[in-house]
């Protein structure tokens, strides 16, 4: 058996290296398949399935839009955070100006 030196990958970086975040859309990046609050296809789910506090805009998303997922959702004083295992994380100050 012959040892061959093992190669470091290189990541580009600088402005012309590619960024993930473009490659895979992110929990809700538009245009969302899922209902982000119950799961369910956009195609399915009924107008009166949101829960009415998601509709004040008082409940952080629940489930990733992009495949239906349960998220991690993070809940703090100041906003939260979701994370999908699958598409990536996305905050509430992506999201709104607080």
């Amino acid at each position: 058996m012959v040892d061959t030196p093992r190669r470091r990958r290189t990541v580009p970086s600088g402005p012309s290296a590619p960024t993930p975040e473009l490659d895979v859309p992110g929990p809700l990046a538009e245009p969302c398949k899922f209902g982000v609050y119950t799961g369910i296809e956009l195609e399915l789910q009924s107008p009166d399935a949101i829960p009415p506090a998601a509709r004040l805009g008082l409940e952080p998303p629940r489930f990733c839009g992009q495949c239906g997922r349960r998220m991690v959702v993070q809940v703090r004083p100041d906003g939260w955070s979701a994370r999908c295992s699958r598409h990536g994380s996305v905050d509430s100050t992506e999201m709104y100006h607080r």
